[in-house]
């Protein structure tokens, strides 16, 4: 049973908030750093993580894909999580008051409209959660942050205007890390997620050969990430594909990966959020 899962950044961010809608009532932990939470899953102080990798307008988290090859954990699901900023302040302050508003370095961007019809000075902080948290502690009615209404409830801030991001898309995509593989059983009415890791061999063409197998075969790639080496060449590569291993069309196209690449490591198999349905 899950009993406390680990994130990056402070209590009330994103990730916390995808913790809290992927496993209600379960303890969430606060770490500083994407590292300190790996860190913790792995030393057992928690029993799982859930970490972003990619947002709609954003794009890749940098850091998490440099820290996967090496983490040692395994991917058992994955969430999608609709991105809603709100424009908050301390108790009994108005729009009128605000001359500053705090907040990530991608959320700011994310919300040009309100700040510029506001005529609000941007300051970066590098948590959402954290601008909420050091506004509370100032106390001071010019200053404001863009953070989740979670953030707004932890620490007792008035929500002055709710969903403040100008696109209606912003969504990121979390995984769900454990110490242990958990790979569910094939059920034909679902769909599926193989996320792997591998490198190419030093032939020409290798890794146009190593996916040749998933084309030919019907599955489906959905994401394919490079990692370069100290030399600045592409010699790791990470990859998500829709399918079980029970099913014969991914068994073929991972044997015909096995010939052209080497060191290959399944991350996982996890059940396909409905996300990708809609």
């Amino acid at each position: 049973m899950v009993q406390k899962i680990a994130f990056q950044g402070f209590a009330g961010a994103y990730s916390d908030l995808s913790c809290r809608a992927v496993f209600p009532g379960v303890d969430t932990l606060p770490c500083e750093t994407f590292d300190q939470a790996f860190s913790a899953v792995k030393n057992g102080k928690a029993d799982l993580a859930m970490i972003p990798v990619d947002n709609t307008l954003a794009g890749r988290v940098a850091d998490v894909h440099r820290l996967m090859p090496g983490s040692d954990l395994h991917i058992i699901g994955e969430h999608f999580q609709p991105i809603e900023h709100a424009l908050l302040s301390v108790k009994g302050s108005t729009k009128d008051d605000l001359k500053v508003v705090h907040s990530h370095i991608h959320a700011l961007p994310q919300c040009q409209k309100i700040i510029k019809d506001m005529g609000l000075k941007a300051e970066v902080h590098a948590d959402t959660a954290g601008a909420a948290q050091e506004i509370a502690a100032r106390g001071d009615k010019t200053q404001g942050a863009i953070a989740s209404k979670l953030a707004a409830e932890i620490y007792d801030l008035d929500i002055l205007v709710p969903d403040v991001q100008d696109a209606d898309h912003n969504t990121t995509r979390f995984l769900i890390l454990s110490p242990e593989a958990v790979v569910p059983a094939y059920d034909e009415t679902k769909e599926y997620v193989t996320s792997f890791i591998f490198e190419v061999r030093n032939i020409p063409a290798s890794l146009f050969k190593s996916l040749g197998g998933f084309a030919t075969n019907g599955v489906n790639m959905v994401k394919l990430e490079s990692y370069v080496d100290e030399k600045f060449q592409a010699a790791q590569f990470y990859a998500d594909v829709m399918g079980h291993p029970e099913q014969k069309a991914l068994q073929l196209a991972m044997e015909e990966l096995g010939f052209f690449a080497k060191d290959v490591i399944l991350m996982g198999t996890y059940e396909a959020h409905a996300f990708r349905q809609n």
